[in-house]
């Protein structure tokens, strides 16, 4: 395989921060004359999940993204170039990707029930307008920490509140939007919260969800952080 190849994974993970980074803040974030952005989450999320789902593939093989690959041979070269497969290549589409997940990797998609109801909105939004559905945002972190954090903290050691745009603040409110929502994420060994309390976050939740949080911070040695 052509060296270059090999770097396939890491540029496209690179690719899927920035768009995780986006989703997140556009799926909590809101400000006069950013309206539109819970419809940019949606769009930003789909980017984001694509993206992800083709790096996990892509660390198997990088060839395994591609379909079609029999037509890029010309008879000519030694080995596939990159520059070929930039140029004529044609990846599998977000909708076929659950499926090649599973063929290339063995691992089913978490919750395709949320992958369906944000690729129909993607779509909506992407080719026509969006799609009658209150509360975009809240979709979006659903797909984000139902199906992109689980994969990717388990595939590369990454969680997923740590890829936004509020530099001055740091994940507070992305987590304070998981919580109102009782929706369970990854969380960093140094995981710290300096804007809100937890507990009074989540006074009103579901006692699972309450043990939830219990256990997950008594893993990372965090558990002080609930009687802040």
């Amino acid at each position: 395989m052509n060296a270059e190849l090999s770097g396939i994974p890491t540029r496209i993970l690179g690719l899927a921060t920035a768009a995780l980074a986006q989703a997140n803040t556009h799926a909590v974030f809101m400000d006069p004359g950013s309206e539109h952005w819970p419809q940019m989450s949606i769009l930003n999320t789909a980017h984001a999940g694509e993206l992800f789902l083709k790096a996990i593939i892509a660390s198997e093989h990088p060839l395994l993204i591609f379909k079609d690959l029999v037509s890029l041979d010309d008879n000519k070269s030694d080995e596939l170039a990159l520059q070929t497969l930039l140029t004529k290549g044609r990846t599998h589409d977000f909708e076929k990707l659950p499926q090649v997940l599973w063929a290339t990797t063995g691992i089913r998609i978490p919750n395709l029930e949320v992958f369906e109801r944000l690729r129909r909105a993607r779509n909506a939004i992407q080719h026509f307008c969006a799609p009658d559905i209150r509360d975009l945002g809240a979709l979006s972190l659903e797909f984000i920490y139902t199906i992109i954090d689980p994969l990717i903290a388990e595939r590369f050691g990454l969680c997923a509140i740590e890829y936004h745009e509020d530099h001055s603040v740091g994940y507070d409110y992305v987590v304070k939007a998981l919580l109102v929502r009782e929706l369970p994420f990854s969380m960093p060994d140094d995981f710290d919260l300096t804007e809100i309390c937890i507990s009074d976050e989540i006074e009103g939740a579901d006692p699972e969800y309450r043990a939830w949080i219990a256990h997950a911070l008594d893993a990372i040695g965090k558990t002080s952080l609930l009687s802040r």
